[in-house]
């Protein structure tokens, strides 16, 4: 056994070990394919006021430039589906990725054991952990992996288990086997685009961030255009729409990460507490949680914004 294959092999045992879905491995170098899209993408204003997606570029595309050396991209999936979600149909919806504590902490955690794991096994190797926070393409990253294909709702997608998941990385200086793309298995299906509540996705595989309800409950920092008033579906945090409703969902099972389990009073929550909630009530329930990004301020905003005029 080589040696590039006896280190994948070990890496990914460690990967299974810690909990992650599964782990896949791609040469880090530029990513072709992508870098028109992006552009594209881009140029359409399709990010609305994130303007950060404008930033490093070239790093976006090109992991050599963010991590210097890299010869490899570990790709990892995950699972955060849960096996209870809110009680209440009426109530205020939060998207399932952010019941529990944080996965930004959750992950970065498993990704430091992994990278010392590995740097105690086969010897001095540089790298970095990556979640969803730096100018990585982790979806890209993961279909390069093998991991999935890129859904017409630009999820990452896998027939075993659908796409409720977390995708990760490690990039480092270290060379390893590489695996090969899966194929689409989309197939004619449009279930995600004819369900999304304001007609984001605007094509197949193409989703205009700036009409999406997960932006303009996260991310859009003013207040939320009233052409979309009454066309949130009920979401107050995030959105899952076009993931509830993708064939290939059936098939999600519920994670085995009790970091991931939500507090006590978040899924018996009515509409009127969601409705009354103080930031006392706020900062308990959602103490280290994703949801802290929007704020209380946030949370109330989108809450108010969803009640009839």
């Amino acid at each position: 056994m080589t040696s590039k294959k006896k280190h994948t092999q070990l890496i990914k045992t460690e990967a299974k070990r810690l909990g992650f879905l599964s782990c896949g491995m791609s040469k880090a170098e530029f990513l072709e394919e992508e870098a028109p899209r992006l552009e594209a993408w881009l140029n359409d204003n399709m990010h609305g006021e994130m303007r950060y997606m404008e930033n490093h570029f070239d790093k976006r595309l090109d992991p050599t430039k963010l991590v210097e050396g890299s010869k490899s991209v570990i790709s990892l999936l995950l699972n955060y589906f849960p096996s209870e979600t809110q009680t209440d149909s009426e109530t205020p919806k939060i998207s399932k990725y952010a019941y529990g504590i944080d996965y930004h902490f959750v992950i970065k955690d498993k990704l430091k054991q992994l990278l010392q794991f590995i740097q105690e096994e086969i010897g001095e190797v540089h790298g970095r952990a990556f979640v969803d926070s730096a100018p990585v393409l982790d979806k890209a990253w993961a279909a390069k992996s093998g991991l999935g294909w890129m859904g017409k709702h630009s999820n990452l997608l896998t027939k075993q288990l659908g796409s409720f998941y977390f995708v990760a990385e490690l990039i480092v200086d270290l060379d390893l086997e590489y695996d090969t793309p899966v194929t689409d298995h989309c197939g004619s299906c449009t279930a995600c685009i004819d369900a999304c509540p304001t007609e984001a996705i605007v094509r197949p595989y193409v989703v205009d961030g700036s009409k999406c309800i997960s932006y303009f409950t996260i991310e859009l920092k003013n207040s939320i255009p009233t052409e979309f008033k009454g066309k949130l579906d009920n979401w107050m945090f995030g959105c899952d729409v076009c993931q509830d409703v993708c064939p290939w969902n059936r098939f999600s099972k519920p994670h085995n990460e009790p970091l991931f389990d939500p507090h006590p009073d978040l899924l018996t929550m009515s509409k009127k507490d969601w409705e009354e909630i103080t930031e006392e009530v706020f900062s308990t329930i959602f103490e280290r949680s994703a949801i802290k990004r929007t704020k209380f301020a946030g949370l109330k905003r989108n809450i108010d914004f969803l009640q009839p005029d």
